[in-house]
């Protein structure tokens, strides 16, 4: 009897093919032959589930995103609950650097696909800024909980805030990706800037537990 086709499943991995081509060659590589060849599947395959290339770019960017928040939902999960703010904080910057193969796909890739959105009405539509928005709305939530019992040092912003630890990420990251950094000088920077933000510090056992991937 043959196997029932699922198709969200098959959707995935045309998805992930193109992820890979992304990573390796580039997103301007992207073709759907090319990714047909790298899940091994027809074109005319390619074609039955994604009639254009861009509905195939917006495909594959809608499952990294989905991928994404897996994994910080993964790390997350191994927090005490409620998260305190100073280890939210923490997981989100650490999470936020390309630490291991699978982050720095989703950083590289990512960063590809913001760019490409840029002059692109198509993916510009998609939610890159809300995504953003929805990141700073949850650090000044764990922010002001700090505040409001005194771990924080005196006269923060929480909104402002939040914002700064938004934008140090991405640039943390990217400094990571282009070499400018490594990830070890990327964590003691972030690490810098969390030390002068609350007013307890980390011992090294516990800035480990936090920092390593879930």
């Amino acid at each position: 009897m043959p196997r029932t086709v699922d198709h969200e499943e098959r959707r995935a991995q045309i998805a992930e093919a193109l992820v890979r081509v992304a990573a390796r060659e580039g997103l301007h590589a992207v073709t759907m032959r090319a990714v047909a060849a790298e899940s091994g599947v027809s074109l005319r395959l390619i074609q039955y589930y994604f009639d254009t290339k861009e509905q195939l770019l917006l495909g594959a960017l809608r499952h990294l995103e989905r991928r994404s928040r897996q994994r910080w939902a993964a790390r997350l999960a191994g927090l005490p609950d409620p998260v305190p703010p100073r280890d939210f904080v923490e997981a989100f910057l650490a999470e936020a650097l390309p630490s291991d193969d699978e982050s720095r796909v989703f950083h590289l890739v990512g960063a590809s696909y913001a760019v490409l959105a840029m002059t692109d009405p198509q993916l510009s539509a998609e939610p890159f800024a809300s995504s953003v928005d929805e990141l700073h709305q949850q650090l000044a939530d764990a922010l002001r909980r700090a505040q409001d019992s005194g771990q924080l040092a005196p006269g923060v912003d929480v909104s402002l805030e939040a914002a700064r630890l938004v934008t140090l990420s991405h640039g943390l990251g990217t400094s990571v990706l282009i070499g400018q950094q490594d990830v070890d000088g990327a964590t003691a920077v972030s690490r810098y800037h969390v030390d002068t933000l609350f007013l307890q510090r980390r011992t090294p056992r516990e800035r480990t537990v936090l920092t390593r991937p879930p």
